[in-house]
């Protein structure tokens, strides 16, 4: 009767133990598939960026296809209907800039969509700054899981702290 009771013991402690590594390996897994989902998310925005940043007045139609490159078709749109006003600012300008990433953050996702914080560093030379600058450029992207495309991209508000 105790060896019936002992191995009824250890059947239930190793049932139990069994239960928790399961729950566990469910766990690390799903913790593995956000952190690649994040940095799948975070590379999209972040070559997004770099490309967005990288301009050469005189190639203004590259540029122009660094933009709407893996966009969605709403965000394509937008930047064809902006392009001849925007040529018409950088081409006078004569700006080109250059760009390599800093740092990239997913700050939120629901539903899918992760919203990104990119930081860049921008060296640009222009007309009226022919030696050149460098800044930091920072850019808050938007992408969407189903397809990994970019679906918003716009400034970050609040970014740098007000002097």
């Amino acid at each position: 009767m105790i060896w019936t009771a002992a191995t009824a013991a250890l059947a239930i402690i190793a049932i139990v133990l069994a239960g928790f590594l399961i729950s566990a390996r469910g766990d690390i897994s799903h913790r593995d598939t956000v952190a690649a989902d994040d940095a799948h998310a975070q590379q999209v925005a972040t070559d997004y960026a770099v490309g967005a940043s990288t301009v050469n007045f005189a190639d203004f139609n590259a540029w122009v296809g660094r933009l709407k490159a893996n966009t969605t078709p709403a965000l394509s749109n937008k930047f064809d209907a902006t392009a001849p006003k925007l040529q018409e600012v950088l081409t006078p300008l004569k700006w080109t800039s250059s760009a390599q990433p800093v740092a990239a953050k997913v700050m939120s996702e629901s539903g899918g969509v992760y919203k990104v914080n990119v930081f860049v560093n921008v060296s640009s030379t222009n007309a009226q700054n022919p030696e050149g600058a460098q800044t930091t450029v920072t850019y808050n992207v938007t992408v969407d899981r189903s397809d990994w495309k970019v679906s918003d991209v716009g400034g970050m508000d609040g970014a740098l702290p007000i002097k």
